[in-house]
């Protein structure tokens, strides 16, 4: 797959270098070029002059960036999504008051408003950086659950996250994001409250139809 990555910190230099292993073309931008040259470097990527640029031949869109940075992206970007696969992994955190992130919405509904043509995926959000390079715990490949409201959509990110050693599990609807968001604030107010080492991740355990 050709893969566009729009954001150069640490969740998009493992995302990208991750891809570029399994075999996908992938391409980052950031908001300023240098990053993105530095993380493409990094990964083994291509580097974009700016995140038009970097969507234009892409099949699939991963907005790899912090949460309050996703909607002005996504509206600039505006019409170059239509039609395209866009994977949100962002999540908003607070964990001094971790109750104004868990309002009945989800930060993918939001970005799905701003264009609705687009096909947006949650997915991967559940995952650190620090797993993302090398999915698997236990012996076993990491989950990444998959929200959104375009059945093929979900499909395409399933076979790109797969190729990439994570077990896919479909979630079904968007509104599936908000769990997913609150599953990621919470493995996150763990790590902090326990002072673990950011490796751990969400699993399903027991039968699963061999998913």
């Amino acid at each position: 797959m050709k893969l566009a990555i729009i954001g150069s910190g640490n969740v998009g230099k493992a995302l990208a270098g991750n891809a570029v292993r399994a075999g996908h073309a992938v391409t980052v931008a950031a908001s300023h070029p240098e990053n993105a040259q530095a993380a493409a470097q990094a990964s083994g990527a291509q580097a974009a002059g700016s995140n038009a640029e970097a969507v234009g031949a892409a099949d699939v869109v991963i907005l790899a960036m912090p949460s309050a940075a996703a909607s002005s992206v996504v509206s600039e970007l505006g019409s170059a999504l239509e039609g395209k696969v866009v994977v949100d992994v962002t999540n908003r955190v607070n964990s001094a008051d971790p109750g104004s992130m868990l309002d009945g919405d989800s930060v993918t509904e939001q970005l799905q408003v701003l264009v609705p043509r687009a096909k947006f995926v949650k997915a991967f959000n559940t995952i650190f950086a620090s797993v993302m390079a090398n999915p698997t715990g236990d012996g076993q490949p990491v989950d990444t659950f998959l929200a959104g409201d375009d059945a093929e959509a979900r499909a395409t990110v399933a076979e790109l996250a797969k190729s990439m050693g994570f077990r896919p599990i479909d979630a079904g609807g968007l509104p599936i994001a908000r769990v997913l968001e609150g599953m990621a604030l919470l493995n996150i107010l763990l790590q902090i409250s326990n002072r673990w080492p950011w490796q751990s991740s969400w699993k399903l355990a027991g039968p699963t139809g061999g998913v």
